[in-house]
């Protein structure tokens, strides 16, 4: 591949991993739920409000407490049981417990445990938070004759990133998405996800698929090629789409760095091989697009020099906006590929 044509020869480039591993307390607040005990035998179930915040690397307790008549139920007979939400009807298994016995499931395993803070607490410790953790959980306390079951939301702090791959845009079927962003260092991202950062100024005339296998784009500053300038501001849906025959972007989202994201300043200017060379000479990684989105909004990298990044296209990271340096927003810039 021929190098870059204009500007500074630099490369970016992912090095020197760190620990982000947090304390219960620091990875997400600790809530307490009290649970009104009543005269009824039957199991009671309370889960906090709301959601619980981290971040990827980070450990957060997702709150679930319990209640039931001792007199009527033995307490080894209940079961204690988390399950992820995968779609409206889908569920995933995380953590089961039984008696004295435990089993945690599939990615969860080693990364999972019990709180066990007193009588009642069935609330899941989860460590070295993942991208996959994000979603809605449910706590189920099950005896031989009752249950009942709470429901969290894990949320990330993170950001949300616009992708399509070099062939161009809306060429990625939902599942070639999912693929695109796992390649970069993010998830596809969810509604909720892609409306905080619509309220937080994203504007995107590109519709692209997100986690829930709908098809949406966000609008700030609504204009003529961008379904007329006389619609509403808002994030526009398209609705739920075929995931295989139709083609879009993808909205992405990822988490803060297991690393850092610096610039590599050349006397000449490299090509993509070469990049790829000198990062790997440097004990490092040309980044990926997810990386270079987190180190921009997480640890401000601002930088008006233009590099190579992993998928081969050309971008740079502005905090502060200046003149000469695209624009007068804040974002990443991309030249292309």
């Amino acid at each position: 591949m021929r190098p870059w044509a204009g500007g500074t020869a630099a490369l970016l480039v992912l090095a020197g991993v760190l620990s982000s591993a947090a304390l219960p307390g620091a990875g997400g607040r600790k809530k307490v739920v009290h649970v009104l005990e009543g005269d009824s035998g039957a199991v009671v179930v309370q889960t906090a409000p709301g959601k619980v915040v981290t971040h990827r690397g980070g450990t957060i307790i997702l709150p679930c407490r319990y209640h039931y008549d001792v007199a009527a139920h033995d307490p080894d007979e209940i079961r204690l049981k988390w399950t992820k939400v995968t779609e409206p009807m889908a569920f995933e298994d995380v953590f089961v417990a039984l008696g004295a016995a435990r089993r945690a499931f599939g990615s969860y395993r080693g990364r999972t445990a019990l709180q066990e803070d007193g009588f009642g607490d069935a609330s899941l410790v989860i460590r070295n938070v993942t991208l996959q953790d994000y979603g809605r959980y449910e706590c189920e306390v099950t005896d031989e004759l009752e249950d009942d079951t709470g429901m969290v939301k894990l949320d990330l702090e993170g950001v949300i990133f616009p992708y399509h791959p070099r062939l161009g845009r809306y060429t990625l079927n939902f599942r070639e998405a999912q693929q695109a962003c796992r390649e970069q260092d993010g998830i596809l991202a969810s509604h909720d996800q892609l409306h905080q950062a619509w309220l937080e100024g994203l504007d995107w005339c590109n519709a692209g698929w997100l986690q829930d296998g709908s098809v949406q784009y966000p609008i700030s500053r609504p204009r003529e090629q961008c379904g007329r300038k006389d619609t509403p501001v808002g994030v526009r849906n398209y609705g739920y789409r075929h995931k295989d025959s139709e083609h879009y972007d993808a909205f992405c989202f990822t988490s803060n760095l297991n690393g850092k994201v610096y610039f590599l300043k050349t006397f000449r200017k490299l090509s993509y091989a070469e990049a790829v060379q000198a990062c790997k000479d440097n004990g490092a990684a040309v980044a990926k697009v997810g990386q270079l989105y987190a180190a921009w909004k997480i640890q401000l990298l601002d930088r008006c020099e233009a590099g190579w990044v992993e998928d081969g296209s050309i971008r740079y990271p502005i905090v502060n906006p200046r003149a000469r340096c695209g624009g007068r927003e804040p974002g990443v810039r991309n030249l292309g590929f």
